[in-house]
């Protein structure tokens, strides 16, 4: 069973995901959140799996709420950001802080659903859409020019391919299909570079893309 500490500051919203989350199986509620410290005192007490997390919330933010929530010790519970991705500037800073991932409150209620199984699977949520987000906070970032590619030690030239495939949004599938490999070695690939770049997960190896300046973040 997958527990799940829901944390939003809008009590419509938790009881919306309360309901969705109590009617599937494999999931339950662990606790409601309305802010980030409460966020932080209850991701410790009921030990969650995963932490739905707002970022935008009165008094502690989501971002510092996630950072406090994974740097926590033993094996702290995994976080997925829940926001108006439109309109939020922080999605940037919430990875950073260590969220797994991130939804849109718009998405499909099956979506979300998935979202907080392959959250908790240890794996990490980024579908193409959200990378195309991603991309436009780094080209709006005070940075004037990207950096050109720089070399990366300690892994292969088909690494470093898959790595850029990555921090363009592509799932193993399409790696597999862009490369003309095996779903398998591309999954292989993705767990070498997990390893070799000390990422935590696939969110991460986006980061790394982007500012090793494999992936050009498109302006305008």
């Amino acid at each position: 069973m997958i527990r799940v500490l829901l944390t939003d500051d809008q009590p419509l919203v938790r009881h919306g995901l309360r309901v969705l989350i109590t009617d599937h199986p494999g999931l339950e509620v662990a606790g409601e959140a309305a802010n980030g410290e409460e966020a932080v005192r209850l991701a410790d007490q009921l030990a969650p799996d995963v932490v739905m997390m707002d970022i935008r919330m009165p008094g502690m933010d989501g971002i510092e709420a996630t950072r406090r929530i994974t740097a926590g010790s033993g094996t702290p519970p995994k976080v997925l950001i829940l926001t108006t991705f439109d309109d939020d500037e922080y999605v940037y800073g919430a990875l950073r802080a260590g969220a797994s991932g991130f939804l849109v409150k718009d998405m499909d209620m099956d979506q979300i659903l998935t979202a907080v199984e392959i959250v908790a699977a240890g794996d990490a949520l980024i579908a193409p859409s959200v990378t195309r987000r991603l991309i436009a906070e780094f080209a709006a970032r005070p940075a004037a020019t990207p950096p050109p590619p720089r070399p990366v030690e300690g892994i292969t030239a088909r690494e470093r391919e898959v790595l850029t495939l990555v921090g363009r949004g592509l799932s193993n599938a399409e790696i597999a299909s862009q490369l003309h490999i095996s779903m398998a070695t591309a999954k292989a690939h993705v767990g070498r570079l997990l390893t070799k770049l000390d990422a935590r997960d696939r969110v991460q190896l986006v980061i790394i893309a982007y500012e090793l300046g494999l992936v050009t973040p498109l302006r305008g």
